[in-house]
C-alpha cells in the first residue's frame, strides 16, 4: 500500500472514529454504519483521483460532487433526475430536510429518533463534509496536523449536546483517531527520505535528536488539539431540549431540578416532575377576562402513534402571525365561545423551548425569536429562543360547546380519519376489546368518548400511582388495563389509543393542569401541576379535551349529565389539594417518609410508558456489544505495549546450542538493548559501530560502571558475531540487558518511564516489517506478471 492509500484509510478511520461521538445524540445509532459506507465510496473516489493523477482542486471537486450524488440518491431518489442525479427539485428537497433537521433538533429530546429523516440527512452530510475537509488536508495537501480543526469541531459539537456517561470513551476514540493520522503522515513523511536505521534521525551534533520537524510540529498540533477537545466540553452549555426543561437539569427530581417532558418519551421526566421533593414554580398565570383557576397550558400534542412511541407529527414551521392566528380547525360559528386574555409569567429557571398556551389561541404577544406550527397551533422558540424568565400574553378562546352538538357532531373530513386514527398492528387485541366493550351501549362518538372518560376516571376501578411500573412496548397499554394503576401519562395514552381503535382521531395533549389560585388573584401552575390528556376531534367544534385521569386536571362540563353548555367547569376534581401551594420544603409521601427525605436515601424508579419505549434498562445484547467495544478499544490502546512486552520476552529468551542459534541471540540481546533506549529517547543511529554505539548509549544514559560493563559486553559479543570467524560464546547478556535497561530508566521521571511503556517508540518496527511484506509481495507479483510487450527488436 503506498503512503498516499495508507493516508487516506487513516483519514477515513479518524473522520468515523470522531463521529463515534455523535453516537449517544440518536436512538438508534445504525446510521454511523450508513455514513462509514458512504465516506468509504468518498474516499475512495479521493485515491482513484489522485492515483490518475487529477489536479488537487479536481480531486476535492470529484469527492464533493460524488458526496452530493450520494446524499441525492440515499435522501431524495424520488425527486433527483433519473433516479440518482441531483437536479433543483431534488436540491430543494435536501433544504427542506435541513430545514426539518433543525426544527427536530429542537423539538426532540436526546437522544432524537432516527426515523427523522432531517435529522439523519444532518448526521451523515455532516460526516461526510467533514471527511472531505480532512481527506483534502491530510492527503490531497499533505497536512494532517490542521485536519484535527475539523475533527475537533465535530467532536465538540458532539461534546456539547451529549451528557452520556460514556464520553470519555468517545474523547478517546477521537483522540486515537486523529493520533493515528498523524503518525500514519509521520511515517509517509520520513520514507520519502529512505529508511532510518530505527527510526528518526539524530538531531544535530550526533545528539539523541527526536522527531523531523513536520512531525514534532505535528505532535505538538495533536496535543494542542486533543487538549482542547478534553476541555471544550467544560465550557459549552448542554442542550436538553426536552418540553418541560427545567434548570438544565434533564428531568432529574430532587434539588430543585426541573424536569422534561420529552416528545419523544413523556413518561419518565413527567413522573420526576410530579414526584419532585420540591414543587416549584414555573409559570404565575393572570386572566384579565374570565376565569383562570380552570385553564390549561397547552405545550405540544402528540398524534404521531406507531405503537411503542407517541411523538409529534413533522410539520413545518413559519413566522408568528402578527394580526392572530387562524381559527382553529373544525370550530364551527354556532357553537359558543369567549375571547379570553391571559398575561403569564415564566420563572427564571424555567427554559422551555415550547410556549405553553391556552387552546385554541387566537394570538400572542411575546418578545424574542418564534416560530408558528399552524397544525398544532404551536409557538416554538427559533435559534436558542426559550421561555426562561419570558413575560407574554395569550388570546384564546374559551370554547363551549353542548353535549347537543357534540353528539349531533357529522362525520369527520377524511384527511383527520386517515390521519388521526392510525394505528399499528402491534397493538394487542385487549386494546380494541375493551374499548368495544366500554361503548356497548353508546350510539355516537360523542358517547363512546364519555364512556372511556368515565371507565378511567371513575366507574373502571384505576388507581392514580405515579410509582408504577407496567413495562414498555406494544404490551404496555395491555398490562395498564390489566393491573388499573398508574398517571397522566398511561390514562391519556391509553384512552387515545383506545379511542382511535373506534375511529374517532384522537392525539394526546402535553402541559399543565390549571394550578392553585393565588390571593392576589393569579393563579400559580408548579412541577406537579404537569399534565398529559387526550383530545378528540369532532367536525364542528374541533380537538375537544378530555379528563381520563382521577383525582387530576377539572372534568370537561360538557361530558357532565344535564350540563348546558355555559356552565362553569365544576372543580370537584381538582388538580391537587388545596393546600398544596409551592413549598421549598420536602413533602412527605408513603414511599419515602420526610424522616428519610436525604440524598440517596429514597431511590425513585422511573416507570415505562404504557405505549412508550426506553423503560427496563439497557439489553443484555446492547450490554455484550458495549462491553465488547470497550475490550476492543483497549486493546487497541495497549496493543503497542503489549508487542514491546512480548518481543522482549523472546529476544531475552532466545538461545539455542548451535552457533547460528547463539548469534541470534546476540544479536536479539543488542536490538533489545537498543530499543529499550530508543524507547527512553534515544534515538539509535546505524551509522555507528558498535563499541561507539556502546560508548553513546553509556555516556547519554549516564549509566553507572556496573551498567556501563554490561553494555560494553554486549557490544563486544556483537562484534564477535559481526566480524570473528569463530565468535567466541558469551553467557549473561539477558541479564546484561536487563542490569543495562534498569540503568537507563533509574534516572528518568516517571511520566517517561511510563511513555516508554504505554507508547513504546519502537513499536514502528512492526509498520516498517508490514511495509517491507508487502512491497516485496508486490515486486514477486510484478515478477510474475507476463510480459506484454515484445522485444523492441522484433516485428509484427
Amino acid at each position: 500500500m503506498s503512503g498516499r492509500a495508507r493516508l487516506a484509510l487513516c483519514a477515513w478511520a479518524a473522520t468515523l472514529l470522531t463521529a463515534c461521538a455523535l453516537l449517544p445524540l440518536v436512538d438508534p445509532a445504525t446510521w454511523i454504519f450508513e455514513a462509514a459506507f458512504l465516506l468509504a465510496v468518498q474516499s475512495g473516489v479521493g485515491m482513484a483521483a489522485r492515483r490518475v493523477p487529477l489536479a488537487r482542486w479536481l480531486t476535492v471537486a470529484a469527492q464533493a460532487v460524488v458526496a452530493l450524488v450520494l446524499l441525492t440518491l440515499v435522501f431524495a431518489r424520488q425527486q433527483a433526475l433519473a433516479g440518482l442525479f441531483p437536479g433543483p427539485r431534488a436540491l430543494r428537497h435536501l433544504a427542506d430536510l435541513l430545514s426539518q433537521g433543525g426544527d427536530d433538533i429542537a423539538r426532540y429530546a436526546i437522544p432524537a429518533p432516527l426515523e427523522s429523516d432531517g435529522i439523519r440527512l444532518m448526521l451523515v452530510g455532516g460526516v461526510l463534509v467533514v471527511g472531505l475537509l480532512v481527506d483534502t488536508m491530510a492527503v490531497t495537501f499533505r497536512g494532517a496536523a490542521p485536519a484535527g480543526l475539523p475533527l475537533l469541531a465535530l467532536y465538540s459539537v458532539a461534546a456539547g449536546l451529549s451528557r452520556s456517561g460514556t464520553d470519555w470513551l468517545w474523547f478517546l476514540t477521537a483522540a486515537g483517531g486523529y493520533l493515528m493520522l498523524l503518525l500514519a503522515e509521520g511515517r509517509d513523511r520520513l520514507a520519502q527520505w529512505g529508511r532510518v536505521f530505527g527510526g528518526a534521525p539524530p538531531g544535530p551534533g550526533g545528539g539523541s535528536g527526536g522527531a523531523v520537524a513536520p512531525v514534532r510540529a505535528g505532535r505538538r498540533i495533536g496535543v494542542f488539539a486533543v487538549g482542547v477537545a478534553l476541555l471544550l466540553p467544560l465550557a459549552l452549555p448542554a442542550m436538553d431540549g426536552g418540553l418541560l426543561d427545567g434548570a438544565g437539569t434533564g428531568g432529574g427530581s430532587g434539588g430543585g431540578g426541573g424536569g422534561t417532558i420529552s416528545a419523544v418519551n413523556p413518561l419518565v421526566s413527567l413522573r420526576d416532575s410530579l414526584n419532585t421533593d420540591e414543587d416549584r414554580e414555573v409559570l404565575s398565570v393572570r386572566a384579565s377576562s374570565g376565569n383562570a383557576s380552570d385553564l390549561y397550558l397547552r405545550i405540544v400534542s402528540l398524534d404521531d402513534f406507531d405503537g411503542t412511541t407517541w411523538k409529534p407529527s413533522k410539520r413545518h414551521v413559519t413566522s408568528v402571525p402578527e394580526d392572530g392566528f387562524p381559527g382553529p380547525a373544525g370550530l364551527g360559528p354556532e357553537v359558543a365561545r369567549e375571547e379570553r386574555f391571559t398575561a403569564i409569567r415564566a420563572a427564571d429557571w424555567y427554559a422551555q423551548d415550547w410556549l405553553p398556551m391556552p387552546y385554541p389561541p387566537s394570538g400572542v404577544r411575546l418578545p424574542g425569536k418564534w416560530r408558528y406550527e399552524p397544525e398544532g397551533m404551536t409557538v416554538v422558540g427559533d435559534h436558542g429562543q426559550n421561555t426562561r424568565g419570558l413575560a407574554y400574553d395569550v388570546r384564546s378562546l374559551d370554547v363551549r360547546p353542548t353535549a347537543a352538538q357534540l353528539a349531533a357532531a357529522p362525520r369527520p373530513p377524511e384527511s383527520v380519519r386517515r390521519e388521526y386514527t392510525e394505528l399499528p398492528r402491534s397493538l394487542p387485541e385487549v386494546v380494541s376489546r375493551t374499548a368495544r366493550e366500554v361503548t356497548a351501549g353508546a350510539s355516537n362518538p360523542y358517547e363512546q368518548a364519555v364512556a372511556l372518560q368515565n371507565y378511567f376516571a371513575v366507574d373502571g376501578g384505576f388507581r392514580y400511582d405515579t410509582q408504577v411500573k407496567v413495562g414498555s412496548g406494544s404490551q404496555a397499554i395491555a398490562t395498564f388495563l390489566k393491573d388499573k394503576e398508574g398517571f397522566c401519562v398511561h390514562f391519556s395514552f391509553a384512552m387515545a389509543a383506545m379511542a382511535r381503535s373506534l375511529g374517532m382521531p384522537a392525539r394526546v395533549a402535553v402541559g399543565f393542569a390549571p394550578g392553585a389560585p393565588q390571593g392576589d388573584g393569579s393563579v400559580s401552575v408548579t412541577l406537579r401541576d404537569a399534565h398529559a390528556w387526550p383530545e378528540v376531534y369532532f367536525e364542528g367544534v374541533g380537538w375537544t379535551r378530555f379528563e381520563p385521569t382521577p383525582t387530576r386536571g377539572s372534568t370537561p362540563p360538557y361530558t357532565l349529565p344535564d350540563t348546558p353548555g355555559s356552565a362553569v367547569p365544576d372543580p370537584a376534581l381538582p388538580s391537587r389539594n388545596p393546600e398544596a401551594v409551592p413549598s421549598a420544603a420536602p413533602s412527605a409521601s408513603d414511599s419515602c417518609p420526610a424522616e428519610r427525605r436525604e440524598p440517596g436515601a429514597c431511590e425513585s424508579e422511573s416507570a415505562a410508558a404504557a405505549p412508550v419505549t426506553g423503560g427496563g434498562g439497557p439489553r443484555w445484547y446492547e450490554v455484550a456489544g458495549w462491553t465488547a467495544a470497550g475490550l476492543v478499544a483497549l486493546v487497541l490502546l495497549l496493543a503497542p505495549m503489549l508487542w514491546r512486552l512480548r518481543v522482549r520476552a523472546l529476544r531475552l529468551g532466545a538461545h539455542g546450542r548451535g552457533e547460528a542459534d547463539a548469534a541470534g541471540h546476540v544479536l536479539a540481546a543488542w536490538q533489545e538493548l537498543t530499543d529499550t533506549a530508543w524507547d527512553l529517547g534515544m534515538a539509535p543511529d546505524d551509522s555507528l559501530t558498535p563499541r561507539a554505539a556502546a560508548h553513546r548509549v553509556v555516556s547519554l544514559g549516564r549509566l553507572d560502571p556496573a551498567a556501563g560493563a554490561s553494555v560494553h559486553r554486549l557490544a563486544d559479543a556483537v562484534e564477535q558475531v559481526l566480524y570473528a570467524p569463530r565468535p567466541r560464546p558469551v553467557a549473561g547478556l539477558a541479564e546484561d540487558v536487563r542490569r543495562a535497561s534498569a540503568g537507563l530508566r533509574a534516572p528518568l521521571g516517571r511520566a517517561r518511564r511510563l511513555r516508554a511503556l504505554l507508547a513504546p517508540r519502537s513499536a514502528g518496527r512492526v509498520a516498517w516489517a508490514v511495509s517491507a511484506r508487502w512491497t516485496a509481495l508486490r515486486q514477486r507479483a510484478t515478477a510474475l506478471r507476463p510480459t506484454l510487450r515484445k522485444p523492441s527488436g522484433q516485428r509484427g
